[in-house]
């Protein structure tokens, strides 16, 4: 996932930013609002979290998270030093999805990244509901739970549906092995990654198509949109 980052201060950022792509995220750096706007300008879809610290020096954080969200829709997560009440229901009622407030625990902090992120897709989800998810020669269909490739109909198992359907939802992005137990099987990594392994070895066969699932060494898997 990329992920933006608005921090002025470039030790927090740096360290963050470490820690960050640790954890399989592709971090972009603005340190001041104008740069977070012009970043968002090209593609506004282009980053699937922005993380967004309030005592910018050019801007009010809450200035610049009100235009953050006339040009997308990408979860906003506010940083603040400022722990009051009003604060955060401000930030909220601007179009923040989260509020963090310094210090902060990193493992609270990715938690709150992936919540986010999990919201914005079940939303994506819900939107492309009705029509389903067509991949090239794979089409998945979503409220049935059926798969086609080619037009026949391949029968997969419900983690294997479950597995294409969270994977294909943002093809080309990178999930983490992490967050795909939690997402498919609501349990913690500890014990299961062999599972994931023969899952995804078992959808790579019965779709007959290998190169669908990309490995990324490390880090997770992604989904390789072939081509139509």
């Amino acid at each position: 996932m990329r992920l933006l980052l608005v921090e002025d201060d470039d030790h927090v950022a740096a360290a963050l930013s470490a820690v960050l792509s640790r954890h399989g995220f592709a971090v972009h750096h603005a340190r001041n609002g104008e740069e977070a706007l012009q970043a968002l300008v090209p593609e506004p879809a282009a980053f699937g979290v922005v993380l967004l610290d309030l005592g910018l020096p050019d801007q009010d954080g809450y200035e610049v998270c009100g235009k953050i969200r006339k040009r997308t829709s990408t979860p906003v997560i506010m940083v603040t030093a400022r722990a009051d009440v009003r604060s955060r229901i401000h930030g909220l009622n601007l179009g923040a999805d989260d509020y963090v407030v310094k210090p902060y625990d990193t493992g609270e902090l990715l938690a709150r990244i992936h919540a986010v992120s999990r919201r914005s897709v079940a939303g994506e989800t819900a939107a492309v509901a009705e029509s389903g998810l067509r991949l090239g020669p794979v089409h998945i269909e979503l409220p049935t739970r059926q798969v086609t490739v080619d037009g026949s109909a391949v029968q997969l198992t419900r983690k294997e549906f479950d597995l294409l359907a969270l994977l294909a939802q943002r093809p080309g992005v990178v999930f983490r092995r992490e967050q795909i137990i939690s997402e498919v099987w609501r349990t913690s990594w500890e014990g299961t990654g062999r599972t994931l392994e023969v899952h995804v070895a078992s959808l790579r066969s019965k779709l007959r198509m290998p190169a669908l699932i990309e490995t990324v060494r490390g880090v997770g898997y992604r989904l390789v949109a072939p081509a139509a």
